[in-house]
């Protein structure tokens, strides 16, 4: 450290508005920030010891678990930094965070209110315990983010212990009679809590998800001192020192959600013009021994500067990494509340939305209806309407979870149309194939617009 200036690294692997806010931060208050990640990044081991590239004092750890088919690798990465500088966001305690049945057992341990849940590995006591929950209950995965892989199914749906290759729970649905279904992220840096925002769920949807839809109000001003105490010991069990906080409130009270490490900024920015990342860079700065300003830190925090940080590597920005390669028609596994399946879908660039056939979504437990949208097929002025439910796809090691549409596709050769909703992830290559063993190459498939 020189002249009192921290060296504050960023690890995330991905590119992030959060991190780049972050680092802007950093800079403006005075000290270095730098971004560890894929193209500027190395550990060296010699006889002198362990050497650092890029080489900081302190490490905030933004690493996105939740969208990776192996955690345990960047889980991996962010012990070795741990075991050398120190961190926030400590790999135990974002491991944690990450397994959303694991948070609610270290709560409800803590004293923290959580709703009643049920993980079962076997597929018979998930299901005798499906009564416990009254009508509707809530079928999630352990890990997911922006809402994916989260259902509300109602009495008379079977579940099962996995969904594609995730684990899943059940949970009570918590719920206010007669008001708009919404929850209340609470965002604490450290033990204060930096603002805090309604989240209101779209229409046709339950969840309130920023990235599904959902609507935002500010709600810093008016927290009850209940949940400024659930939030802040939330994070203060788990381990986190930075987290968004989701609460809900039942006829019972308040209760934990999720605690999530790597709460996105936008949404709280929007409802209460208040950005985390200055004060996310005070917390590393001090961890590393440097001081600043907490008037400049109040100041920088009226406005969310995502721009591209001067610590950005050269080739990061030049980088455009290749997307993988998938068939015109692919082997992949549809997975829903009761099963899943491995089936041979097609990839159509036109269709908006992925498609299943009626038959298969029976068959795999796709749903629970969340609403109607209206396509049009082909070339026909004319548009029709189809019911939509949530979907996992398992495509090349990968695991979307879309809306997809359902439709009578029996008279057709693949029953999972894949939409531009999977395929943005990847490359089609038209002349690759895998082919059913029922294909007709005669037989005429439809294709759909979404209207």
């Amino acid at each position: 450290m020189e002249d009192g200036s921290v060296r504050v690294g960023v690890l995330s692997l991905h590119s992030s508005k959060e991190t780049k806010a972050i680092l802007n931060a950093v800079e403006d208050l005075g000290h270095r920030g730098e971004w560890i990640r894929q193209e500027n990044t190395a550990i060296e081991i010699d006889s002198e010891g362990v050497h650092l590239e890029p080489d900081v004092d302190v490490i905030a750890n933004r690493l996105l678990l939740s969208n990776t088919g192996h955690p345990s690798e960047e889980l991996g990465l962010a012990t070795t930094y741990e075991s050398l500088r120190p961190m926030l966001n400590e790999p135990q305690a974002t491991l944690t965070a990450l397994h959303k049945f694991a948070t609610g057992v270290k709560l409800a341990n803590a004293g923290v209110p959580v709703p009643d849940a049920l993980l079962a590995l076997d597929n018979r006591r998930l299901n005798e315990g499906r009564g416990e929950f009254g009508e509707e209950v809530v079928y999630k995965t352990a890990i997911g983010t922006h809402g994916g892989g989260t259902w509300k199914i109602g009495p008379d749906e079977t579940v099962n212990p996995r969904v594609g290759n995730r684990q899943a729970f059940l949970q009570k649905l918590i719920e206010r009679d007669g008001e708009h279904h919404r929850d209340l992220r609470v965002y604490v840096v450290g033990d204060r809590i930096i603002g805090a925002m309604n989240r209101y769920a779209p229409e046709n949807d339950w969840r309130t998800n920023v990235a599904l839809g959902g609507d935002v109000e500010d709600a810093s001003d008016r927290l009850p001192d209940t949940v400024v105490e659930m939030a802040t010991t939330a994070a203060d069990v788990v381990g986190l020192d930075y987290a968004g906080v989701d609460l809900i409130e039942g006829e019972d009270g308040w209760f934990v959600l999720e605690v999530n490490p790597t709460a996105g900024f936008r949404g709280l920015y929007k409802a209460s013009n208040v950005s985390p990342a200055p004060y996310i860079a005070q917390l590393a700065i001090e961890l590393g021994g440097g001081e600043v300003d907490p008037e400049r830190v109040a100041d920088l925090s009226a406005t969310l500067d995502d721009s591209r940080p001067s610590s950005m590597p050269r080739e990061a920005e030049q980088a455009h990494e290749e997307a993988v390669s998938i068939g015109y028609t692919e082997e992949v596994l549809v997975s829903g509340t009761s099963g899943s399946k491995t089936v041979i879908a097609k990839s159509d660039t036109g269709a908006a939305r992925t498609s299943i056939d009626t038959g298969l979504a029976a068959e795999i437990g796709a749903g629970p209806i969340k609403s109607i949208t209206r396509v049009r097929s082909g070339s026909s002025k004319s548009s029709r309407s189809r019911p939509v439910v949530d979907l996992v796809v398992g495509v090349s090691g990968n695991q979307h979870t879309v809306t997809a549409s359902i439709e009578d596709r029996s008279h057709m050769d693949y029953a999972l149309l894949l939409g531009r909703d999977i395929l943005e992830n990847y490359q089609v290559d038209v002349r690759r194939r895998a082919e059913a063993e029922d294909y007709d190459p005669d037989r005429e498939e439809e294709e759909e617009e979404e209207l």
